[in-house]
C-alpha cells in the first residue's frame, strides 16, 4: 500500500515539466490553471440566470462575451498570483503542496515559463479584459465599469505588493467580494441596471468559493509562514483555524436560506441546498486532518464540488421560478 503522502496514492496529476508540455499555446493555457476557472464560469452563468429569471432578454453575443471576460480576468489573477508567490518565495519552498490544488501552477518553479514571461502574460490578460470590458460597458452602460474596476483592484491587491491583502488576513474577504461581484456584474450586463437580487442569489456561492481558498491554505501553511504570509490559517494553529471553515460554511447556508425565508428569493432557490452535502463532508475531513494537510485532497475536491454545485443548482432553481412566473 502506498503511503498517504505519495501523490499517486491520491490519484493526483503530475506537475508539468518542460518535457511533458512542449507546445507554447498549451503552456499559456495551462499556466492560467484552467481547472479553477470553472468556478468563474458557473458564477457568470448564475448571474446570467438571475437576470433572465428577472425578465431580462439575453443577447446572443453579450452573454458569451460576459463569460469570456470573466474567465480572462480570473486567469490574469491566477497568473499574477503565481508571479507574486514566486517573488515572495513561498512557492519555491513549498514542499507541503498538493498539486494541482495548492502551491501554484509550478510553471516558474519547474522552468516552463520565466518570471518575466509570467508577469507579462498576466498583464496581457488584464489588458484584454479591460479592453473588452470597455467595449461591453459602451453597449450596456457605464455602471459596468464599477464592477470591472472593483474586480481588477481586488484581484491585484489580493497578492501584489504593497497591499498583498492575503498576507494581511484579508484574502477571504477579497475572494468573497470578487465572486459576489462576479454574479452581480454578470447580471448587470444582461439587465442593464443595478439590482439587489444577484447579490442575494450569489451569497452562498461566493462564501463556498471562499472556503476553497481557506482549505487550500492548510497544505501551504508552513511555506506561507516562512515568507511572512500571515493569513488566518497561518496566524492560528491548525486545530483552531479549522473552525474557520465551519463558520464560513454556516454563513453560506444562512446566505441561501435567509433570503428565501425573507421572501427576497423564490423558494426554488433552495434547490441549491444539496450542494452543502459535499461541503459538510469536506468540513468533517478538515476537522479530522487539519494537522495532516497531506490528507486533505479529498476535502479540497469536495469543497470545489460544493461551490460549483451551489451556483448551478441555484441558477436552475431561479430559471424554474422565472419560467413559472
Amino acid at each position: 500500500m502506498k503511503p498517504i503522502h505519495d501523490p499517486r496514492a491520491l490519484a493526483l496529476p503530475q506537475e508539468p515539466t518542460p518535457e511533458s508540455l512542449r507546445a507554447p499555446l498549451a503552456r499559456l493555457l495551462l499556466a492560467t490553471r484552467p481547472p479553477f476557472l470553472t468556478i468563474t464560469l458557473v458564477g457568470a452563468l448564475l448571474g446570467i440566470a438571475v437576470a433572465w429569471s428577472g425578465g431580462a432578454a439575453l443577447s446572443p453575443w453579450i452573454a458569451p462575451a460576459t463569460v469570456l471576460l470573466a474567465l480572462t480576468m480570473h486567469a490574469g489573477v491566477n497568473v499574477l498570483n503565481d508571479w507574486c508567490d514566486h517573488v515572495n518565495g513561498t512557492d519555491e519552498i513549498n514542499d507541503g503542496r498538493i498539486y494541482p490544488f495548492t502551491g501554484g501552477s509550478r510553471f516558474i518553479q519547474n522552468r516552463l515559463m520565466t518570471p518575466a514571461s509570467m508577469r507579462a502574460f498576466a498583464f496581457a490578460l488584464f489588458a484584454f479584459t479591460i479592453a473588452g470590458g470597455l467595449l461591453l460597458a459602451a453597449k450596456v452602460g457605464v455602471g459596468l465599469l464599477a464592477f470591472g474596476i472593483a474586480g481588477a483592484v481586488i484581484g491585484w491587491a489580493y497578492s501584489a505588493p504593497p497591499l498583498a491583502l492575503n498576507s494581511r488576513g484579508l484574502g477571504e474577504f477579497c475572494v468573497a467580494a470578487s465572486f459576489w461581484l462576479l454574479v452581480a456584474g454578470a447580471d448587470f450586463v444582461q439587465r442593464g441596471a443595478f439590482a439587489a437580487t444577484p447579490f442575494l442569489a450569489g451569497g452562498a456561492y461566493a462564501l463556498l468559493t471562499t472556503n476553497i481558498l481557506y482549505i487550500n491554505q492548510f497544505p501551504d501553511r508552513a511555506a506561507d509562514l516562512a515568507v511572512g504570509k500571515h493569513h488566518w490559517v497561518a496566524r492560528l494553529t491548525p486545530s483552531t483555524a479549522r473552525w474557520g471553515y465551519v463558520l464560513i460554511l454556516l454563513a453560506a447556508v444562512a446566505a441561501l436560506v435567509g433570503p428565501v425565508a425573507a421572501g427576497a428569493l423564490p423558494a426554488w432557490a433552495l434547490l441549491g441546498l444539496p450542494a452543502f452535502v459535499p461541503a459538510v463532508l469536506a468540513a468533517r475531513g478538515l476537522l479530522a486532518h487539519a494537522d495532516e494537510p497531506k490528507r486533505l485532497a479529498p476535502a479540497i475536491r469536495q469543497t470545489i464540488a460544493a461551490a460549483h454545485l451551489v451556483a448551478v443548482l441555484v441558477a436552475v432553481g431561479l430559471l424554474v421560478a422565472g419560467r413559472a412566473a
